[in-house]
This record gives C-alpha cells, structure tokens and sequence, in this order.
C-alpha cells in the first residue's frame, strides 16, 4: 500500500496516504503502459467489435472472450478449479471466510513476542512495551518451516506504518494540517517501536495455529534495530552521516510493506514509503535526487526529536532507506542487511525463483503512479546443500528495469554504471550512485512508466510473473485510448509475464494483461474478468498475490470500500490457464476499514496466513472521523475501550486439506 504526504483530506487514512503521496514523481518523458497498448491494438480491430460491438464486449477482455467462445464450441468445462463456495461481496464490522473454512486469529497488535513483553495496555502504551510487542499494521507474511513441517514453523511479518489517530486515545490525526498539536516524543518512540517486523514461532496442534509462547527465536524488529549496508553502496559518501562517518551501519527500516522468503530460508523485506518520516525541505545538491523520491514527506514529526530524521542535519540519512532487507529468522542475534545491489526505490515485493542455470533472480516494483518494473540477477548461484554458502549472494548481480514493447514483447535494462547514459557526464559517477538513485538513472534508461507497480510473484509451475498494478488515477485521457490502460484509472490490472525461453536471466520477455479490473457490468469501467465471474468475484485495486502449489493465483486488494466499489477488500482466487482464465472468486473479507495484505501459504497447502491491515478506519472521514473512541469497527476484539488490531489470521479447512 502507499502512503500519503497530506493526511489531511477528508479520506480513509489508507486512500489518503495514495491519493496525495501518490503524486507521481516521474517528470521523464518515458514512455507509459498506456502509450504502449494504445499501440499494440489496432483501432479497427476494436471498432470491428474486440471491445466495442456489445455490453459484454466493452466489458470483457477479447482474449476471456475468444478463450471461453473456443471452449464452448469444443465443449471444454469453463468451470474454475477452486471448489470452495463464494461468499458475498459487501462490508460490516467483522470478517469473513468461504464456507467450510476457519479463520483464526493468531497473533494481534499489542501481543507479546518477546519474553518479558507486558500485556498490552491501550490507555498506557510505551516505547519500551511495544518494543517487544507484535507492531502495527502487519502487511507482508512468511513461513519458514522448522525441520521441513508444514504444522511448525517461523512466521516473519512486516510491520508497515502506524494509524495514531486509531492507536492512541483523545488524540486524532496528526499531521501537517494538524501541525502535529498533539504529539509528544513519547508517542513518537511508541510509533517507531510499532514499525519494522515481528519474527514469531508458531505450531498448528489439534487442528489449530498457536504462538510458540517465550520462543528463543522470537524477535521485534524496529526503526531503531542495528543493521548493516552490504553490496555495491556500502561505504559510499551517499550513504555517510554525522552519526556514522562510515557508511555502514544504519538504525531500523521503515515502511516495510510487501516482501519474500528465499529458497535458503531468510526474510527479505522491502522498505517502501520511506519519504514520509523525514523531516524539513529538501535543499542542496541532494535537492534532485530528493524530489525524485518525494523526500522529505513531512508524514510524521519524528524529526522534531531525533535529528537523523531530519534532512537539513542528516541530509544522508534518507539514502540508507528504500532498500530491500536480509534477516535470517533462525538467528534472532543476526544483523540485518540492507541490499544495496537490488536498488533503492519504494520496493513493494521481492518475488523470486531459482533460475535454471543457477542463479537467483527478485522481481521488484516500485509502489507509485508512473513508476517502474525491476528485477535482479545474482551473479552468483544458490547453494542447495549449505544454506551459509548463500549468505552474501545477493551482494553481487545486476539490477535492471523493465521497457514494454508494443508488440507484447519486454526488455530489460541494465542499471550498470558506464552502460548508456549511466555516466559521469550525466550525474551517475559511480555504480553507487547509480543504485542510490535508481530512480534517476531508470528514467535516464527509457523504462516504461507503470500503474502503480506492487507486488509480484513468480509461479514456479509455468516460470510466469504476475504484477500488480493498483490503480492510476492521474492517467490522463490523452496518454491513452480505449484499448487499455485506462484514463482515470481507479481500478488497477494486473500483467502477466514470461521470460524468453523461460529463462529468468534473460533481457527479454513476453507480457499480457490477465485482468482489468473493477465491476464488468458497468461498461464505462472497461473491466476484462472472464465471463463467469460473479457480481462477489469481481474486485478492484489488485495489491497483494500469492501463488500455490498448483500453480494459482490470489489476489488480496487495497482500496476497496463502500464509498468506491460497495465491498470491503479481501482476498480473491483466480484462474489463470486454460478455460477459465480470468475467472476470479472472493475466498476472504475483511472487516470494515482493513485492507488485506500478506498473503501466504504453508508448503503443504493446508494453512493460508492473511494480514489484515488498519481495521477501523472510516470509510469518509469528513462525515465521521474515525478516531480510538469512535472506530468504524472494534475487530478483533469487540470490546469497549479497546481500540481495533490489526492483526494476523490462519485460515484453515475445517476437517483438513488444501485451501481451495
């Protein structure tokens, strides 16, 4: 999800956060999806009826279409292999699973982690207490199995930003609007306490998922943990400051949205809107690079206590942040390392794969409207028999981005120093520089600008990726015409693409839209789900995504509400290969307010994990403020005085077997 510089707006403070953050910072004159399609489709093909001769056209895509016309007349069964009933779109104070299912909660905000970690106290929260409670606003989720099992295992969660008008009492949103009236440095230290991740031990017994109580794996991680710079910038004078002359040793992550696990069984966590905790106006020779990130954002007033949050006396510091992070779950007194190799961006996702030869390749997007696709590939390859062996493999490899092609073809570019415009002459002296201000250099290298790139996973059944892109809302008419990507687009969609020869290391590709989301009945939409979706199985604003051990994907979304398209955000099945290509289902919903994050499957298939995020917020905050007292829900407690949680639930099926 992304965040906002202004919370003022009368929005949930989640659309807030994209709506006014979500500028679009890419001045470059790269060429847009939207420029691409437009291209890619002929007009008369459109005229002559792919998208334009009925109702049903104009809102589904020709590909659904020709795939589900082809399957009738050979007689082929259309029907979705998910087998579980769907349930109603729609939104209230709870939430919901398909029939059949449980979904357990596992863990809350406030929850012990840590041994000696004091029960959770609403109306007298610390910094010292959250420090070893589970934090805010749970998004990514992982499991690493404890000796191969699917029933016992370490559960890795990022902690993404904190909600103080829900958090704390007779408070309400603090902001620059609000000039931060009621913040004090203890409430600061809370909400950095709140950020960063949790690592949890966790064991299913008797049907049911548990916490390991007094773990000696446990372990928070906050915006104050030790960690270190690794890789290409490590050392670099971008990345020095007063309080560390070396370049090398940083306090904390922040806004760690969406992320991965690695085949060798470490966390990577991706730190996303880092712009918005820092302080002051941006100045200087760091003034470019600064606005090209939308730093400083002026989100929070942390930089009115600690001086490195603070760009005119820490000018450095935001450098450090942005970065994809390494944390070995099974060692709670590793150091973290932040991965200068895989570039600095707003990182949302890191999903990978093992390619064929060897080497181990991240896919990356970078959470803003007109933003880009990266990828990584190591130069060295995966251990499969010494997982220390692998220990520093992403330090060395290179970092590309992604131009698509109107033909529905893709390139990847290289982001190496000397290579193209990456020169001196141009601003890019050193490969360090380069990394530090990818953005900069990406937009010097032509790639193509993106609606929102999000999260991405690879299934590693047919070797594709799958991109989610949430919405573009500033997408003007004239950038693109009716063949896709949409002016105005609220509803997002998500691509589908496959390496050449399917070699991930390959520098070209192959891409098609899987899906254009939002509600197929009404045409002005331009939605593109598969014919036998359900009014329920629709959705907008794609975020999240998991794969399967079959080879599906889920969808988790961030945007949906009553205000925008009458239903709460949740969790949606859909197919992606054969007749039903296209076909979505709603599986899970969340509570009202909550938007849905992390999803993730055990390796046996038989537990999904969800994340839901900010439960509570107000659907229209100028009509009624969502505030601790008057929350537009009290999940998952439901009790008076107890402010919502966001919080992690097991889904499991009831009498045993595979989700869905």
């Amino acid at each position: 999800m992304t965040q906002s510089a202004d919370r003022s707006a009368n929005a949930p403070l989640s659309v807030q956060y994209e709506e006014s953050e979500d500028l679009g910072s890419n001045t470059s004159a790269n060429a847009t999806l939207g420029d691409v399609i437009a291209v890619r489709y002929d007009r008369r093909d459109l005229l002559k009826g792919l998208l334009g001769c009925t109702a049903i056209a104009a809102t589904v895509s020709p590909v659904a279409l020709m795939v589900a016309e082809e399957a009738r007349a050979q007689g082929a069964n259309t029907t979705p292999s998910f087998n579980f009933k769907e349930i109603a779109a729609g939104s209230d104070e709870r939430h919901h699973v398909a029939e059949g299912y449980d979904a357990d909660i596992l863990i809350r905000w406030g929850d012990a982690v840590v041994p000696g970690a004091p029960a959770f106290d609403p109306l007298g929260q610390t910094g010292a207490a959250q420090a070893k409670q589970f934090g805010y606003n749970n998004d990514f989720l992982g499991f690493a199995p404890i000796d191969g099992k699917s029933d016992h295992g370490l559960l890795v969660v990022n902690h993404e930003y904190t909600n103080e008008e829900l958090m704390f009492p007779k408070l309400g949103r603090q902001d620059t609007t609000a000039k931060f009236a009621g913040m004090t440095k203890e409430l600061a230290e809370v909400e950095m306490m709140a950020h960063g991740g949790s690592v949890i031990e966790i064991r299913r017994q008797n049907g049911k998922w548990g916490v390991v109580p007094n773990s000696t794996f446990a372990r928070r991680i906050t915006a104050d943990t030790p960690m270190v710079v690794t890789g290409p910038a490590a050392g670099h004078d971008l990345m020095k400051t007063n309080a560390d002359p070396t370049g090398t040793k940083v306090l904390g992550m922040l806004n760690n949205c969406a992320g991965a696990m690695t085949p060798w069984g470490t966390w990577l966590t991706c730190e996303e809107n880092f712009n918005g905790y820092f302080w002051g106006k941006a100045e200087g020779a760091n003034e470019k690079a600064l606005k090209r990130y939308g730093a400083p954002g002026n989100w929070y007033n942390w930089g009115q206590y600690f001086d490195r949050f603070d760009v005119a006396k820490e000018p450095n510091e935001v450098n450090r942040f942005g970065w994809v992070v390494e944390i070995d779950p099974f060692d709670p007194n590793s150091v973290p390392k932040k991965r200068t190799a895989l570039g600095r961006f707003k990182h949302e996702g890191a999903g990978n794969i093992v390619n064929r030869d060897g080497r181990f390749v991240v896919y990356s997007g970078d959470d803003e409207r007109f933003d880009y696709v990266y990828k990584f590939v190591s130069e060295g390859t995966v251990n499969t028999t010494n997982r220390a062996a692998n220990a520093d493999l992403l330090d060395k490899g290179t970092l590309y981005v992604a131009k698509y092609n109107a033909d529905g073809t893709g390139n990847w570019l290289p982001l190496v120093h000397g290579q193209g415009p990456l020169t001196a002459a141009n601003g890019f002296p050193d490969q360090a520089t380069v990394l530090v201000q990818a953005r900069l250099a990406a937009d010097a290298l032509g790639a193509t600008k993106m609606d929102r790139p999000e999260d991405i996973d690879v299934n590693p059944r047919n070797g594709k990726a799958y991109l989610m892109l949430t919405n573009n809302s500033r997408r003007r008419p004239e950038q693109v015409d009716a063949a896709n990507p949409r002016a105005d687009n609220k509803f997002g969609h998500i691509i589908e693409m496959e390496p050449d020869g399917g070699d991930h290391a390959a520098l070209a590709f192959k891409w098609n839209i899987l899906v254009r989301c939002g509600d197929p009945s009404v045409a002005a939409v331009g939605a593109t789900f598969h014919p036998n979706t359900t009014k329920d199985g629709w959705f907008g604003m794609p975020d999240n995504c998991a794969v399967d051990n079959a080879g599906r994907l889920w969808v988790s979304t961030d945007g949906n509400s009553p205000a925008a398209t009458g239903r709460a955000d949740g969790v949606w099945a859909m197919e992606t290969d054969g007749a039903a290509r296209g076909t979505s289902k709603l599986f899970f919903r969340c509570p009202n307010g909550a938007e849905m994050c992390g999803p993730y499957f055990t390796p046996d298939d038989e537990t999904f994990f969800v994340a839901v995020q900010h439960p509570g917020e107000a659907d229209d905050d100028a009509k009624e403020p969502a505030t601790f007292e008057k929350p537009s829900t009290r999940w998952p407690d439901f009790k008076d005085g107890m402010p919502p949680r966001p919080s992690v639930i097991a889904i499991t099926k009831r009498g045993g077997g595979k989700i869905g």
